[in-house]
């Protein structure tokens, strides 16, 4: 039986599933189907109370550029030390690490401002508690901190499709598939449709004001329609998009943004700062 015919057979699952180190995939090497620490490794920490540990990911950026933003209006305690967590390599998987997230995803964060330290994990809740640590970002009003809140966590439910499944089976899976590519394209157009329409009307996602909702979701959707993201913009059409590339055009010339995206970046092409401890890391790295 040839290779071709085998990858076209229909896959039966098997009454239990075994797990397959050797499977293919680009971060194979680091998936497993259990939790916990592999390796015994303490994690630096730094001169300030806030302490990062993350990758410039899109979800590590959402926090960077949400510290730079606190600094860029002159919040001077929400100074921090940023530290790589090398994704590829496991580094995740430290137990210094596993202490902060025990689900060993970037990013996360010590807070050692408290006593004892507060340690916060998944980039949604760390938005939240430096918004409401430093009342900064979101909005005062209820009505308005609820629709705030409303996109921020419809970027939480929905990047997953983006992230995991478009980006995955469109980038990383180690064979082009058409139906999960299908797929989860067509949910990705839908997503940047339900953006495109509050954009509309809204120069911000959750309306006039510039906030948490706009930091968790330009990491994803601006940098995906601003060719960023999987090099997909042609092929998911982003330019029929005009209200997401307005916002993400405009969102990207912040200088907290420009920023923030490059802190703990150690891959891809421009500027990159594995590491942040001081303002003056930035010298020479942004025009």
């Amino acid at each position: 039986m040839s290779s071709d015919s085998i990858k076209n057979e229909e896959y039966v699952p098997p009454k239990v599933w075994q797990w397959d180190a050797e499977s293919g995939g680009k971060f194979a090497s680091i998936n497993r189907p259990i939790s916990g620490a592999t390796h015994e490794k303490v994690l630096p920490v730094g001169k300030h109370s806030l302490q990062l540990h993350s990758l410039a990911t899109p979800n590590g950026q959402k926090v960077t550029i949400m510290l730079e933003e606190l600094l860029a209006l002159g919040i001077s305690a929400a100074e921090y030390d940023a530290y790589l967590i090398n994704i590829g390599e496991g580094n995740q998987f430290g137990s210094g690490f596993v202490e902060i997230n025990p689900n060993s995803k970037i990013p996360a964060l010590m807070d050692h401002s408290t006593t004892p330290p507060t340690r916060v994990f998944e980039s949604g809740s760390i938005l939240q508690y430096l918004a409401e640590k430093f009342d900064a970002l979101v909005p005062k009003d209820l009505a308005a901190k609820t629709e705030c809140r409303n996109w921020l966590f419809w970027q939480m439910g929905s990047a997953p499709y983006l992230g995991g499944g478009f980006g995955h089976f469109y980038a990383y899976a180690p064979t082009k598939m058409q139906y999960p590519i299908d797929r989860f394209t067509m949910e990705t157009k839908r997503q940047l449709d339900v953006l495109d329409k509050q954009l509309a009307n809204n120069t911000y996602m959750a309306g006039e004001e510039y906030s948490i909702a706009d930091i968790a979701i330009w990491p994803w959707y601006g940098n995906l329609v601003l060719g960023n993201l999987y090099d997909a913009a042609e092929f998911l059409d982003v330019t029929s998009y005009k209200n997401v590339l307005r916002w993400a055009k405009a969102i990207e010339q912040r200088p907290a943004v420009q920023r923030g995206r490059i802190v703990n970046k150690s891959f891809g092409d421009g500027a990159q700062l594995q590491e942040r401890h001081d303002a003056s890391d930035f010298d020479g790295l942004i025009d």
